[in-house]
Formats: structure tokens, sequence, C-alpha cells
């Protein structure tokens, strides 16, 4: 069954994160992040989050690709009007980086759509660009 934009447009996802200076050690080019995830379901059926793909891109363009069952180690489903939150973290070598990719979800019917994460910034404060 062919996937709509409808699917992708029901579910929204908000992105925070925070640079983590106690798990840090810039000297040895370590840069750790948290962020948390807020999955919304604005459609009419629920949806059971099966898996996570992320891009995940340092300063220096090198591009890790991380993907696997659920995330934090759930599938949760999400029913109409309801909201899924949860936190996990990055480490990269540089200061600053990226993190986008996808969830895929599943349908009551069985038919499985990609929800995209929208690309968000991973960022040391104070420092510049």
């Amino acid at each position: 069954m062919p996937e709509s934009s409808h699917d992708r447009s029901a579910i929204e996802i908000s992105v925070q994160t925070q640079y983590l200076p106690d798990q840090s050690d810039p000297a040895n080019k370590r840069f750790a992040f948290s962020y948390t995830i807020g999955i919304e379901n604005h459609g009419k059926e629920s949806v059971k989050l099966l898996s996570r793909n992320w891009l995940i891109t340092d300063d220096n363009n090198k591009v890790e690709e991380v993907s696997g069952p659920g995330v934090v180690g759930l599938q949760p489903m999400i029913h109409p009007g309801q909201k899924f939150v949860y936190s996990s973290g990055a480490v990269l070598t540089t200061q600053f980086g990226t993190m986008q990719g996808s969830y895929e979800m599943l349908k009551p019917d069985g038919s499985r759509f990609d929800a995209p994460i929208p690309a968000f910034l991973l960022s040391r404060p104070h420092s510049v660009h």
C-alpha cells in the first residue's frame, strides 16, 4: 500500500538540544550533547514507532548512520492527540554537528510510513561556527 503525505504530516516532531560540559572533554575532541524529542500524533489513527534511522554529521562532514528498533529501548504506541517524549544523547569529535533522520511507523492496517525528523543543530554554546 503506498504511503500518503497525510501519514507523515500527521506526526509532528519537536527537538530540544543541550551541550553537556560535564561529559565533554574538548582537549580530547569529545563533545557530548543530549536531545529531547517529542513525537506528537495529530492523525486519526494510533501509530507504533518501530525503528529509528539517524544521520549524525560532525563539523568535518563525517557522517555516522545509526539505526535500530525503537527509541531508548521502547517501541511506543502513540494514540491520536498523544505526545511521546524521550531523551537521548550523542557524542561528536567536533563542537558542532547536525542530526536528522526518520522514524518508521506502523499503522493499525499493517502499513508503514516514515516520519521525517528535520535536521537540528548540536552546538557548543558561546562558540562561533
